[in-house]
């Protein structure tokens, strides 16, 4: 077999050499579970700003990391692990986190991402979820109604509810809005920079959230401890 003519195993030689470096492994390991920006991780890792822009040249290099503009702060970039790019060898997984008392998804207004990741959760895990707003709106967006219901996702009609009246102790906040993320500086918290479907108002825009939030939360349910 000439292996150099199989790209599938070429792409993940490339990966696990991208690995091998104990700083590149932990950055990973953050944005398995959430975004983050440049400085975020600059915080997180004590590492100094040019030796960070190397190791996310390699990981992007091999396809392992992807960056966008903040919908909130345009100056900002947040970083994400890319799905299907490869596989990211077992021992490079993160331990699971304790188990919170419960998941709360927040965002601006508190009118679809938020509902929808909340409702989601539900459906996915017994550790239980809320949703809230930095600043909620009167009532639940019809675009997150309608794609709940083509999707036979059970959302409640809840009114929109405030991140101060809904948060307790031992909650674990996940932000799905970046304007939320930049506002909040809630410890603990985890990030996932999904766009705001409601700016679009569009069937596609709100399927394309619905399924990046469905991926977001199949993927970190099982990683909450029992």
């Amino acid at each position: 077999m000439n292996i150099e003519s199989d790209a599938s195993l070429v792409r993940r030689a490339a990966v696990y050499a991208a690995l091998g470096d104990p700083a590149r492994l932990r950055i990973v390991d953050i944005l398995t579970t959430g975004d983050a920006s440049p400085s975020e991780l600059i915080e997180a890792l004590g590492m100094p700003s040019n030796l960070l822009a190397h190791h996310l040249k390699v990981l992007r290099e091999v396809g392992l990391v992807s960056s966008h503009r903040s919908q909130g702060d345009g100056r900002r970039q947040y970083l994400r692990l890319v799905e299907h790019t490869g596989t990211v060898p077992p021992h490079a997984v993160p331990t699971l986190t304790p188990t919170p008392a419960r998941v709360v998804f927040v965002c601006t207004a508190n009118s679809a991402r938020s509902h929808l990741a909340a409702a989601l959760w539900r459906r996915t895990s017994a550790v239980p979820s809320a949703s809230a707003g930095t600043h909620p709106t009167d009532r639940i967006d019809p675009g997150a109604i309608e794609v709940a219901g083509r999707r036979e996702l059970p959302l409640p009609r809840l009114r929109p509810r405030a991140l101060a009246d809904v948060i307790g102790e031992g909650d674990l906040v996940i932000t799905v809005c970046d304007l939320a993320h930049e506002e909040i500086g809630v410890p603990h918290e985890l990030h996932w920079s999904i766009p705001d479907p409601v700016r679009v108002g569009t069937t596609a825009a709100f399927d394309a959230v619905y399924d990046e939030i469905e991926g977001r939360v199949r993927a970190l349910a099982p990683r909450l401890a029992s």
